[in-house]
C-alpha cells in the first residue's frame, strides 16, 4: 500500500493485483435481487467493478457520492464497469436509500459487515468505532479488473475522514488506466 496526498487529504491507495474475495449479498439496487461478486465478474460485458464501501445510513457524504456517481452512470457503462455500493445496514435501510435516489447500479445490505470487514474497510477509534459506523467506519472505493475472470484489485482508495472520497472523474481515469495494461 502507498500513501499519496489526494485532494488535500492523506489517503491510503493501493495498485495491486490482489486477488479478492468473492461474496453475495442482497440487493435493493438495479439488478438481481442479490448481487454476487464472480456472477459479476464472468460477465463477458464487465472489464471492471466499481466498489464503494460507505460508512452509514445516515453519511451524508455517502448519500453524495452516490448520487453523484448515479448522475454520471452511464461514462462507467461505456466503459463496461459495474459499480456497486456496500452499505454496513439492514436491507429495508438499502432499501430506503433505493427509493429516495433510484440509483441506476446494485447497492448491497451488509448488515453483519463480514463483506467490509473481509475487504478491510478500515475502522477508527477503537471499540467506539466498532459500535457505530457512522463515527467509526471509513469509506473506501476499490476498482477490481474482471478482464481475466477472477476479480482482482486494480486500485484502491482509503479515505482517512468521512468527506475523503476519491473524484468520479479519477475513478473512471483508474477504469480507463485497466484498458492500458
Amino acid at each position: 500500500m502507498r500513501r499519496e496526498r489526494v485532494a488535500g487529504a492523506m489517503s491510503d491507495t493501493r495498485t495491486s493485483a490482489e486477488a479478492v474475495p468473492d461474496f453475495e449479498l442482497p440487493n435493493a439496487g438495479a439488478g438481481p435481487d442479490r448481487f454476487s461478486l464472480s456472477a459479476a465478474a464472468a460477465d463477458p460485458d464487465t472489464d471492471a467493478i466499481v466498489l464503494l464501501f460507505q460508512r452509514d445510513y445516515h453519511c451524508g457524504n455517502c448519500r453524495k457520492q452516490v448520487r453523484a456517481i448515479a448522475d454520471r452512470y452511464d461514462e462507467f457503462e461505456a466503459l463496461n464497469a459495474t459499480v456497486v455500493s456496500v452499505l454496513p445496514e439492514p436491507v429495508g435501510r438499502a432499501r430506503s436509500w433505493q427509493d429516495s435516489y433510484d440509483l441506476p447500479f446494485p447497492l448491497l445490505a451488509d448488515p453483519e459487515t463480514d463483506v467490509s470487514d473481509a475487504y478491510d474497510q478500515p475502522v477508527r477509534f477503537g471499540v467506539l468505532g466498532s459500535l457505530h459506523d457512522l463515527v467509526g467506519r471509513m469509506p473506501v472505493a476499490m476498482i477490481l479488473d474482471a478482464r481475466g475472470g477472477e476479480p482482482v484489485v486494480a486500485y484502491a482508495y482509503e479515505g482517512r475522514m468521512p468527506a475523503d472520497r476519491p473524484e468520479i472523474d479519477d475513478l473512471l481515469a483508474e477504469v480507463r488506466g485497466l484498458g492500458d495494461d
